[in-house]
């Protein structure tokens, strides 16, 4: 162990310096986190023993499975993908879980079982199974409408749990610190709006852990358990109580909150150019609205209250429609601003009316008490309001974007990066592997260069992108090593829809299209086609994970004997294997190291 993974003493958190001082500023790990990372190596080791890899205490590898946003794909593949892993012997091998936007949805569900890694049959039938109805679903909305804090992630965080995960967890994430460490430790990440959208990028990732929360770059966290509670230069003013797991993946999968991304919502608005601001507040209400009611739609059982859903999405569409065609003819832009104005009114007093006209019953008394809580915030375009706790914060190392706000506005992660690394890359958490299983609908590959040029921009180490690699954009194989060098953790990385399962580029354009991100809740038929698209990746490239896994071991027995500064560079092979797949034989080998400490001009030659 070194110094910048177990942190020094004064970098330590203790319950004397929380209590007073409960922002922390350090570049190493919370003191719970290193407790649960220290037990958590047991666990691996024995893990790593029975698979046949000869490891000691002191070598235990890093390994970080970092899945990717997209959605109910990505809910359902992460699932898959574990489920497979557990099969094969190699999920006890993972420290880290992490996931981003969809992928979270799923990560939450199976933290509510306290040992869901000896329990993953159950998280599977979790998915099929009846789900929630909407009056409850309806219910905590209201009481939630009530604080100071509600926002649009609440109504998409609950009837995305209600209506696609089918479960209403209302536990905190603080509740994990308690766990014992059966699972991988999980770390969820968001993006804070306003530094997203034209602030410092120190300022952007923030990471959440059962112990802590902050800024990945700034490094100032506090404890999650006051996340959200009022602060003034680094001082708690008034503690808040910590937000559930509903109100939490509202934020973490907020992907509607972009403005670009809802554009495409709508297809017969010029994307290209820059929408005015009626424009735009036209595109939010109807996009919002819209998928609100997919997702209602979702938990509704009842004849009555499914028609009535259906009735006002019919209305919203035809007024769109209507509108199309209006805005076909040349008009002037100051015709167009008030058109726009007006639409969004028409909307708003649409859904009002439609409310109003229900049946007598709980139904229209949920709904009406929703749609006036709700209806300004999509006015307001309101989401992932929390209590700042940099506020005023006296460091010169917090970007204005966030010293000089009341509020942030935490989104989805998957806006700036489809998959979580920066809290991965470094010396925080010192990563030897990292398994990223590629659900994202966007092009392929990107997660790779986004995160790529973040470490750049940040000065972190980033395995090198091969220019081959890129050029299968269209048709990519299963799976992809970008061999470590250096500090930079070596990426297994590995598409959901490849060549294996897809005959050409055309079939990997129909299944993308036929799984995208926004549509309907999936079916059964589809549901169990993303599992076993999942479980098949993983079962395919055992061999490579399991290769994968030994020379991380190798690697942290490596650094652990000459240093995690130390200079290594790829020399004669010394063992290799074969893998065949796909008719074609790849060759992979460990090689020889030449380690050149820092500081000192002689060189070691270790043979792993």
């Amino acid at each position: 162990m070194f110094g910048a993974v177990l942190g020094s003493a004064e970098d330590m958190e203790t319950p004397e310096t929380a209590a007073k001082s409960p922002v922390r500023q350090s570049p190493s790990l919370c003191a719970g986190e290193q407790d649960f990372v220290d037990r958590r190596k047991k666990i691996v080791l024995k893990s790593l023993n029975n698979l046949g890899i000869n490891c000691t205490a002191d070598s235990v590898p890093h390994i970080a499975f970092l899945a990717s946003g997209g959605g109910q794909r990505a809910a359902v593949a992460l699932v898959g993908s574990l489920h497979q892993l557990q099969k094969d012997g190699l999920l006890d091998s993972l420290l880290y879980l992490s996931g981003v936007s969809g992928s979270t949805w799923s990560m939450a569900s199976l933290y509510s079982d306290p040992e869901w890694s000896l329990n993953m049959d159950r998280a599977v039938s979790r998915l099929s199974g009846p789900g929630v109805e909407l009056n409850q679903a309806l219910a905590w909305l209201v009481d939630t409408a009530q604080e100071e804090s509600f926002s649009l992630s609440d109504v998409w965080g609950v009837l995305t749990c209600a209506g696609i995960m089918k479960q209403m967890d209302q536990r905190r994430l603080s509740d994990e610190a308690s766990y014992n460490a059966t699972n991988p430790y999980p770390v969820y990440s968001a993006v804070e709006k306003t530094c997203f959208s034209h602030g410092a990028t120190a300022g952007k990732w923030l990471e959440m852990s059962p112990h802590e929360a902050g800024f990945t770059e700034i490094g100032l966290f506090v404890p999650t358990t006051l996340l959200g509670s009022k602060f003034q230069k680094g001082e708690l003013l008034e503690q808040k109580p910590e937000m559930d797991m509903i109100r939490l993946l509202g934020v973490l999968g907020s992907a509607l909150a972009d403005e670009d991304m809802i554009k495409d919502l709508i297809p017969w608005l010029n994307h290209k150019q820059i929408l005015d601001d009626a424009a735009q507040q036209y595109v939010r209400v109807y996009s919002s609205l819209n998928k609100l009611l997919v997702l209602m739609s979702s938990t509704v059982q009842a004849p009555a209250p499914l028609s009535a859903l259906n009735d006002l999405q019919g209305i919203l569409s035809d007024m769109v429609k209507r509108n199309q065609s209006v805005l076909l003819e040349s008009k002037s832009p100051e015709e167009k601003e008030r058109l726009f104005q007006q639409w969004t009114q028409d909307l708003l007093t649409a859904v009002q009316t439609w409310s109003q006209n229900l049946e007598d019953g709980d139904f229209k008394t949920h709904v009406g008490l929703l749609v006036n809580q709700v209806l300004p915030s999509v006015v307001e375009w309101e989401w992932g309001t929390t209590s700042n706790f940099l506020y005023q914060y006296e460091d010169s190392s917090v970007p204005l974007c966030l010293n000089t706000a009341e509020n942030i506005h935490l989104i989805d992660a998957g806006l700036l990066i489809n998959v979580g690394y920066p809290p991965f890359l470094g010396h925080k958490r010192d990563i030897d592997l990292i398994i990223a299983p590629e659900y994202s609908a966007g092009n392929m590959f990107e997660t790779l260069t986004l995160a790529r040029d973040y470490a750049a921009e940040v000065k972190k180490p980033f395995p090198e992108i091969h220019r081959q690699i890129l050029e299968d954009r269209e048709w990519p194989k299963d799976l992809y090593v970008l061999e470590g060098t250096n500090q930079a953790p070596t990426i297994v990385y590995m598409p959901l829809f490849n060549r294996r399962n897809c005959k050409d580029a055309e079939e990997f354009a129909d299944k993308m299209q036929l799984f995208s991100t926004f549509q309907r809740p999936f079916d059964e038929e589809k549901i169990q086609y993303v599992l076993m698209t999942a479980r098949e990746n993983m079962k395919n490239n055992r061999e490579t994970l399991l290769m994968e896994v030994e020379k991380a071991a190798l690697r942290r027995q490596n650094k652990n004997r000459f240093g995690r500064n130390s200079h290594m560079t790829k020399c004669d092979d010394v063992v290799s294997r074969d893998r065949l797949t796909d008719g074609f034989i790849f060759h992979y080998s460990f090689h020889a190291v030449t380690v050149q400490e820092v500081g000192s001009q002689s060189l070691s030659r270790v043979t792993i």
